[in-house]
């Protein structure tokens, strides 16, 4: 029988070796039409601007850039395919609460991100990224409401949870827990992350590896 501690390792240098393996950007898309074959497990990631999503997902792939083609002009509305090794597709998701875009380019994203959400069998996990220094706002209620009409299983992740103080930091994921209990697609428990420290990083892959395919 296989040790505990020994099992417990094992699963920790498989998890590691996944997110250090090749992952290439596959594709934008603006329209749904254009998405790529669901051939793969999809996780999204999702939260308001200037949140710390495109550090996040270079953490996690233990990259500088990767996230870095998301950012060049003409693809920051569009939903962003990265392919990790094979086994899962990485979905980075625009922004929402960016204030300068027209009214129509954001009416267009809503039901563009809404039929996705709601007709993309291989989506298995949204991220929904919280700031840790500004808590839940009504953007990230309104995606909440989104998720759990489409019956998207989401996570909720803080991000930048390096910023506030250590007693501030347990208020909010006291407060961010007891919300997620009104909410019937969210996971329980959000899991804390700061890009710039390292910290949660090991136990968002670890989470978030559960839905690879098998290799």
């Amino acid at each position: 029988m296989t040790e505990p501690n020994a099992a417990a390792d094992a699963n920790l240098a498989a998890v590691r070796h996944l997110f250090a393996q090749e992952c290439t950007f596959v594709r934008g898309v603006a329209r749904l039409p254009d998405l790529p074959a669901p051939s793969l497990p999809e996780i999204a990631f999702a939260g308001r601007s200037n949140v710390g999503k495109s550090s996040l997902l270079n953490a996690l792939t233990n990259r500088k850039t990767l996230a870095r083609t998301s950012n060049t002009p003409g693809r920051t509305r569009e939903l962003n395919f990265f392919d990790l090794a094979g086994r899962l597709m990485l979905v980075d998701l625009p922004g929402y609460g960016y204030a300068r875009a027209p009214k129509t380019e954001i009416a267009r994203w809503n039901t563009t991100l809404r039929d996705y959400l709601r007709g993309r069998p291989s989506l298995q996990r949204l991220c929904l990224l919280i700031d840790s220094r500004r808590g839940i706002k009504d953007g990230d209620l309104e995606m909440m409401a989104m998720l759990d009409a489409s019956a998207v299983v989401y996570r909720v992740v803080l991000t930048k949870a390096d910023k506030p103080k250590s007693a501030e930091m347990e208020h909010l994921v006291e407060a961010v827990s007891t919300e997620m209990k009104k909410h019937p697609a969210a996971l329980p428990a959000p899991i804390v992350t700061s890009s710039r420290k390292g910290i949660g990083i090991n136990e968002l892959q670890a989470d978030l590896a559960t839905l690879a395919n098998a290799s």
